[in-house]
């Protein structure tokens, strides 16, 4: 598809007329702690290596909203403001707002592709796990064991086993479920068209992702819609993959608007990645696109699938899981920790939490991961919080560590995974967390959301699939040299 805009999403520029993304993580994060915690703003402010630094100041994000209700939606719509105010769109004749494009014109104009399969939909959840299909009493028994060693927090079992009874839900009737970065690993695509959803798709033009996703959805029992230039419509598309996608950092507005002429209740899920600064512009076009429709239709929903890797306030029962298992270690653990913490200044192998914190902060932040991965899903984090406060159906769960291609090409990260389960954590296969997380979130879909809690953070423990990170007996980051050292060989392999 011809790219018709006039410009795309953007970084502001800073004083010396660059777009720093880090002068721009550093703005936001201060603005968001700064109606709750000056002194938090400040140092965020202050910090003069924020390529590094920023791991402190993102999880004082958490810290600062973890008391009151009334804090957590302070900073997460102070954060979402301060985005959006910084934000431009590039213009030929100078930098535009951010706001402008929710009432810009639509470029181009685009006509809806239907691709019908002609299969025939799954009847039960069926959930990939280590060359098994798991069903039934199979799949019930291996969310008792998940749960009973620390791999996911018990309402996760809660939630599947009301998919399990109630398998009509899979096919999501009444409900079109968008997928903005239909071709990412992890998003839920594939796993809804073979349960016979109405799904879709919007992703960059690139042929091999749209050869891929079209040959899944007519195989499949569900319905694929997909946003084709209207002039190329017209010619009768004989090769469909060739005029699909497009960039919606670009055209925020187009998308926007062909998502209000779908047919059928709209969930809007963010699942598009990418490396670096593009990710940030990716997801605040994905905010941009929900906010557009979230004007016009007040029956949207929003999805998202938050990290692992991030700074989370966990309850007492996970805190009380870790310190259990800190106090079960074996002897030689205990032998060998000692020296560790001692010749790293404390940084090895410290506890994960201090015994009878409730609730605990886990911090799970990744250096590797850069702070421009970390503020990207922050954003969608905040605007989880406020859609839900203003009335909108919400779906955001955290989804588990997994063996992702953007994931292992990072060596550090790889080798990481590797060794990983030497510390109680479970990292997944792409193919088990993609149809976990999707059963998720029919069960978030057809349930209001899940269940209501007094508090942000409750909501986003609810139902968490984090892998063991929040009840292991050590703090994430701290094991994650030796994690990489064990696992170095198994990654090569």
């Amino acid at each position: 598809m011809s790219d018709e805009a006039v410009g795309g999403i953007d970084l502001p520029t800073d004083g010396d007329g660059r777009r720093s993304s880090t002068t721009f993580g550093r703005e936001v994060v201060a603005a968001a702690l700064r109606g709750v915690d000056a002194t938090g703003a400040q140092a965020a402010e202050r910090e003069t290596n924020w390529r590094s630094g920023y791991l402190d100041h993102v999880r004082r994000l958490t810290e600062a909203g973890a008391t009151r209700a009334a804090d957590a939606h302070t900073i997460a719509a102070d954060g979402l403001a301060a985005v959006h105010e910084r934000m431009v769109v590039v213009d030929p004749d100078g930098d535009l707002p951010l706001r402008t494009l929710q009432a810009a014109d639509s470029a181009p104009d685009l006509a809806d592709a239907v691709v019908t399969g002609t299969g025939a939909p799954e009847q039960e959840l069926a959930v990939p796990y280590r060359g098994e299909l798991l069903t039934g009493d199979r799949l019930r028994h291996q969310l008792e064991d998940w749960s009973a060693r620390g791999v996911i927090e018990p309402t996760v079992t809660e939630a599947i086993e009301r998919v399990l009874e109630h398998p009509d839900w899979l096919r999501l009737p009444g409900w079109t479920v968008v997928v903005l970065g239909a071709g990412a690993e992890l998003a839920p695509l594939g796993a809804l068209l073979r349960w016979g959803a109405n799904v879709a798709a919007v992703d960059l033009p690139r042929r091999g992702v749209w050869d891929q996703l079209l040959a899944t959805a007519a195989e499949s029992a569900g319905t694929l819609h997909l946003p084709v230039a209207a002039t190329a419509e017209q010619d009768g598309l004989p090769d469909l993959a060739a005029h699909a996608g497009l960039d919606l950092v670009a055209h925020v507005p187009a998308v926007a608007d062909w998502v209000d002429g779908l047919e059928g209740r709209p969930v809007l899920g963010t699942y598009a990645y990418a490396d670096g600064a593009q990710h940030v512009k990716v997801t605040v076009a994905a905010d941009a696109v929900s906010q557009r429709v979230r004007a016009t239709r007040s029956d949207a929903a929003l999805a998202y699938l938050a990290t692992p890797t991030d700074a989370f306030v966990v309850p007492a029962e996970a805190v009380e899981a870790s310190v259990a298992a800190y106090e079960a270690r074996s002897g030689t653990a205990k032998v060998l920790g000692r020296p560790l913490r001692t010749l790293s200044g404390g940084r090895l192998l410290k506890r994960n939490y201090a015994p009878d914190v409730d609730p605990g902060i886990c911090d799970a932040l990744v250096p590797q991961q850069g702070p421009n991965y970390a503020l990207a899903k922050r954003l969608q984090r905040w605007r989880a919080t406020t859609a839900r406060a203003e009335g909108t159906l919400v779906s955001l769960n955290v989804a588990p560590s997994t063996r992702t291609r953007s994931v292992l090409k990072n060596r550090v990260l790889a080798a990481a995974y590797a060794g990983a389960h030497r510390f109680g954590i479970e990292v997944f296969e792409p193919a088990t967390t993609n149809v976990l997380m999707a059963a998720l979130l029919v069960h978030d879909l057809h349930t209001a959301g899940g269940p209501e809690r007094e508090h942000p953070w409750q909501q986003e423990a609810d139902a968490a699939v984090h892998g063991g990170l929040w009840r292991a007996a050590y703090a994430p980051r701290s094991a994650l040299g030796l994690a990489t050292v064990l696992g170095v060989g198994a990654s090569r392999g």
